[in-house]
C-alpha cells in the first residue's frame, strides 16, 4: 500500500502552511513537509517558541 501524508500548520490570525509529500514517518506524517514547515516557520519567526531554535 501506497501512503503519502500531508501537514497543516496554523498560525491563529495570520495564516496557515499546508504541505504534502509523499514520504512518512512511522507515525504517518510526511517527512519532507515536516521538514519544509519547520523551515517556512522558522524563517518568519512564527515556531511554537519563536525563531526556529536550529538555525
Amino acid at each position: 500500500m501506497r501512503r503519502h501524508g500531508v501537514i497543516v500548520a496554523i498560525v491563529p490570525g495570520k495564516f496557515a502552511i499546508a504541505a504534502f509529500s509523499p514520504r512518512v514517518n512511522q507515525a504517518g506524517n510526511s517527512i519532507k513537509a515536516m521538514k519544509a514547515i519547520r523551515f517556512i516557520a522558522g524563517e518568519l519567526g512564527v515556531g511554537l517558541y519563536g525563531a526556529n531554535p536550529e538555525d
